[in-house]
């Protein structure tokens, strides 16, 4: 269970840590099986439904940024998913009544593991009101050079903030941020963030010669209802199982309004949307900056 100080962290930071969550034969379990996933995979030859290659690497690279829906294809992670030590916790955050909403370990290999700009989780999948929340495990010690979770306490509590050029969803915030009032979370392997969808946050390049795996768990209150528009909610709902209490009877309302990310074409995650998007913001530079 978490503390009644770590509760009242997250209502008011937007995050609490709790550093212990998972012991050192918990945390070897998930590695090793991690491992196992990804032995044999190549940029060339894998499987695109359920890991993303990073990119610049030769058809013979082996460097996995990313496995999707690990609680979905893997039994070990969908039982830490389905556990009382962390549904407990989540209750504690959102109420008895919980979704699972989706799943996927962010791996930054050693000395190019992939940036992630900055960005609050809400804004891609819009619901009917702000109980959703994320749990990061650290599978290896997370600091700055290694590319820790870096968030912006109390940000949480505004509105969200502006995802948008030109009328389309980048993938993250267009707005100016005010990285002075980051907090970069260093942890130890087994810690765990507790972290709201509202709460906006990034990561750096892994420039160590250490690996930083993350698995994230996201849930929502069942009364959280998704914002529908098209094939986007579709893919967005699709591993979304009650996990703890009762279906919601009424979906409730506390958001005046929020943005629908509109996309020009549909991408496989995060990580290629805000490619795209630096790629395009680079190319309108360079055209306006032209004589």
């Amino acid at each position: 269970m978490l503390t009644a100080e770590q509760v009242l962290q997250y209502g008011r930071e937007g995050y609490t840590v709790a550093p212990h969550f998972l012991n050192e034969q918990e945390v070897s379990g998930l590695v090793v099986e991690i491992e196992k996933i990804c032995k044999g995979n190549t940029s060339t030859r894998h499987d695109t439904s359920r890991m993303e290659m990073e990119p610049n690497q030769g058809p013979e690279g082996t460097l996995v940024r990313r496995l999707y829906e690990p609680c979905t294809y893997y039994p070990v992670f969908r039982d830490l998913s389905d556990a009382d030590k962390l549904l407990d916790c989540v209750q504690q955050l959102l109420g008895p009544n919980l979704l699972f909403h989706y799943s996927k370990i962010n791996m930054k290999p050693p000395a190019i593991g992939s940036v992630v700009d900055w960005h609050q989780d809400l804004a891609y999948y819009p619901l009917t009101n702000t109980n959703s929340l994320a749990v990061l495990f650290y599978l290896d010690d997370a600091d700055i050079g290694n590319g820790c979770l870096q968030v912006i306490p109390e940000r949480h509590l505004g509105p969200l903030m502006n995802h948008t050029r030109g009328g389309l969803f980048q993938g993250g915030v267009t707005e100016p941020v005010d990285e002075s009032q980051a907090v970069a979370l260093e942890g130890k392997a087994g810690a765990a963030i507790f972290m709201n969808g509202m709460t906006p946050h990034a990561s750096v390049t892994n420039i160590s010669p250490r690996p930083r795996r993350t698995l994230i768990l996201s849930y929502r209150a069942a009364d959280a209802f998704p914002i529908y528009f098209g094939e986007t909610t579709i893919r967005a709902e699709t591993y979304v199982r009650q996990a703890r209490g009762e279906p919601a009877p009424a979906a409730r309302f506390t958001l005046r309004e929020i943005a629908i990310p509109r996309q020009l074409r549909q991408t496989a995650s995060l990580y290629e949307l805000q490619d795209l998007s630096r790629q395009q913001s680079d190319q309108q530079s360079t055209t306006f900056g032209k004589p």
